[in-house]
């Protein structure tokens, strides 16, 4: 528990509790904070983060500061300070001596949706209204949305204006103070001297950043870009490194900037592909082509000119993509749905993510160098990949982003470097039994299907993969063996199941899903040597006779209604059976189910309740509101409004139809017109 201590005229939290790591934020209740303040008629100070020079840190960035530096609140530096003004320009905050251009690139990114801002940044918070000197942001931190909270004092110089981030509208504190918080949460101010744009895209969003070298940049960079601007992303990007310093063509060196828009223009020689950029200092601009004074402006329309160019010192100017790619080095594009790069519309994404650790002597095995190296000591996760939508003639490739993120090695972010990791993914097409982990002989014999080009000292790499349904092993690794760090693995696509292999073998190693190809086929080469077309008796008594692993002791008993109403979703042509590749679908999305009801039906009692549903149906790829699902348990459910796994198959099957059904229909992803024979179809299987 923190302990709370009157001292002189100011609440403050007991050193003896001093932050060690995330959890330990989530222990300052700010609501309650807030409260014992304004009861106490004192303005909160918090000593986990004081105002002094330990806050500030020990390293170079101590010579930064001005003499005679003090720590002031807001309403001591300006007569009417206001925490956020939605009337202000959204980009309107500039770089203090503290180093962390990647962290104000992020952040001036984040300005463009407010959305997201607000999750990060609570707009509600004023000087005014039960104003107490305590204000709290939210960041993603390493899988979970964490609170951050803080007083509200400064480091000021002797003239009373902000040492470090600031805005250009002088009573505006909420930059300010947003760095304050993501300080504390890196350890101190001089922890966000070093940094990557990517891994504040990260903390403002939980999205999966995606990097690009624009030396070798893909020949589709500005279909990338198109699409990316005009989807739920963030981008960042950085000048080639160096000492941050102003070259002759107004670049800075080794800095972050901020990409705020794109724009083809007609220009009279022809298209010319445009980029936006924002330095985080406010000032400092592009001085080439297309800059605020360039006389290639005079090669477009006056009104396209007029649309486009603005001639202020702010930081923000125009470049040519041409221009964009020499001199800059990354290209960063933090996605909110993994869909970019694949162009799925109107697709949901299922996130799975897992933490794990490299341990020296035990799970820290390293890259593979050898066929008998200790590669295969590495932790192993099982992924199982269903297309949702796929052709029942022919296998379609499913889109798969993976995400791999170490953790910061000390509290303090920057005391020791990130280590150089990577991951490998294998194809699975043989039952090993049930060990804890894949033998060596699997790795001796098995090569990789993807490997890290090159293994990089980043906090997050990610690749995004083109996978037929399947079963395959993924292992995250560092470059050399004996590399001590945890991590946290995500996967995103339409269906999976994903789980690390020997934390819960009876889920993960069911042959019917570790085996997607050789065994399977030989069990419906079997099947339909007997029954070319299954009708509703035949499909009862198979399904009625299947093992169900993940289940256990709770033994589905299928209904010939319940077979019949299947039946009437899969059979296609109204023949009132079902060929066998209709019959594979159905095999797969059966897997999916038990895999999901299991996982959810925490108790083993066999059934979900409407919590467990809603999100069973969730990592199935179904979103429902509470309302709705609660009509479902009403329909499909028992009477205590509790739903079996038969019914749970019944409710899923036809929900994913008529979510394919609508995606088939609508034209512009919002809503469908239906002709009477047409609505009569779908309600009656409905």
């Amino acid at each position: 528990m923190s302990l709370w201590l009157p001292f002189r005229g100011r609440w403050k939290l007991g050193q003896k509790n001093s932050l060690r790591g995330s959890s330990q934020l989530s222990k300052q209740d700010y609501e309650s904070l807030r409260e014992r303040c304004l009861m106490e008629g004192h303005l909160f100070e918090d000593e986990s983060f004081p105002a002094s020079l330990r806050s500030v840190g020990s390293g170079p960035l101590l010579r930064k500061l001005p003499p005679g530096l003090q720590w002031k609140r807001p309403p001591e530096l300006h007569n009417n300070p206001q925490f956020y003004s939605a009337n202000a320009k959204r980009l309107d905050l500039c770089q203090g001596v503290v180093g962390d251009c990647w962290f104000l690139a992020a952040l001036q990114a984040l300005t463009l949706h407010q959305d997201i801002l607000s999750r990060v940044v609570p707009l509600n918070q004023n000087f005014t209204e039960k104003y107490a000197g305590i204000f709290q942001f939210w960041f993603w931190h390493f899988g979970k949305w964490v609170p951050v909270v803080i007083d509200d004092r400064l480091p000021v110089n002797a003239a009373g204006q902000l040492v470090f981030v600031s805005s250009t509208y002088k009573n505006l504190f909420w930059g300010a103070l947003l760095e304050k918080a993501y300080a504390k949460l890196s350890g101190s101010y001089e922890d966000l001297q070093r940094g990557q744009v990517s891994e504040a895209l990260v903390d403002f969003t939980g999205g999966v950043t995606m990097t690009f070298n624009l030396a070798e940049a893909p020949g589709n960079l500005w279909d990338i870009l198109t699409r990316a601007t005009y989807n739920r992303t963030l981008i960042g990007c950085q000048t080639h490194s160096g000492m941050e310093r102003v070259l002759e063509n107004g670049l800075v060196g080794g800095h972050a900037y901020t990409l705020t828009g794109i724009r083809k223009v007609t220009c009279k020689h022809g298209p010319e592909y445009l980029v936006r950029l924002r330095n985080p200092w406010g000032k400092v601009e592009w001085k080439g082509d297309w800059s605020d004074s360039s006389s290639t402006w005079e090669l477009l329309s006056p009104k396209e000119k007029i649309l486009l160019l603005r001639k202020s010192d702010d930081g923000e100017f125009w470049m040519t993509l041409k221009d964009f790619k020499a001199h800059f080095m990354l290209l960063v594009i933090c996605k909110l749905t993994p869909g970019l790069l694949s162009q799925e519309v109107g697709q949901k994404w299922a996130c799975t993510l897992r933490e794990g650790k490299w341990e020296k002597g035990s799970t820290a095995g390293g890259r593979m160098k050898s066929p008998r190296d200790t590669f295969w000591k590495n932790p192993q996760f099982l992924l199982s990949i269903w297309s949702p939508q796929e052709d029942r003639r022919f296998l379609m490739p499913c889109s798969v982003l993976v995400s791999l993120l170490q953790k910061p090695r000390h509290r303090h972010r920057n005391r020791k470097p990130h280590l150089a990791i990577g991951f490998y993914l294998f194809r699975l097409s043989k039952y090993y039994g049930d060990p804890r982990k894949l033998p060596p002989e699997f790795f001796w014999e098995n090569g990789p299907l993807s490997w890290p080009e090159a293994f990089l000292t980043e906090r997050e790499v990610s690749q995004e993969l083109q996978l037929v349904s399947g079963t395959y092993v993924i292992v995250p690794c560092t470059s050399e063996a004996g590399q001590e760090s945890e991590f946290l693995l995500r996967v995103f696509s339409r269906k999976h199941i994903f789980h690390e292999i020997g934390c819960d073998a009876s889920a993960v190693f069911s042959k019917e899903i570790v085996d997607q190809n050789e065994g399977q086929d030989a069990f419906f080469t079997k099947l339909f040597e007997k029954y070319p077309e299954i009708n509703a008796v035949q499909l009862q008594k198979i399904l009625n006779h299947m093992t169900w692993p993940s289940l256990g002791s709770a033994r589905p008993l299928f209904s010939l209604d319940a077979c019949q109403g299947i039946l009437a979703l899969l059979d296609l042509n109204a023949s009132g059976t079902v060929s066998i590749q209709e019959f594979r679908h159905l095999w797969k999305q059966l897997m999916l189910y038990q895999e999901v009801f299991h996982k959810h039906d925490s108790h083993r009692l066999g059934y979900l309740n409407r919590t467990q549903l809603r999100a069973a149906m969730r990592d199935a790829g179904i979103v429902l509101s509470d309302d709705i699902c609660q009509l479902m348990l009403v329909r499909y459910g028992g009477p205590r409004l509790q739903m079996d796994f038969v019914s749970f198959v019944h409710l899923m099957l036809r929900a994913e139809s008529m979510e394919g059904a609508f995606q088939n229909l609508t034209q512009d992803g919002k809503g469908i017109y239906l002709q009477k024979p047409e609505w009569l179809m779908m309600t009656l299987y409905s």
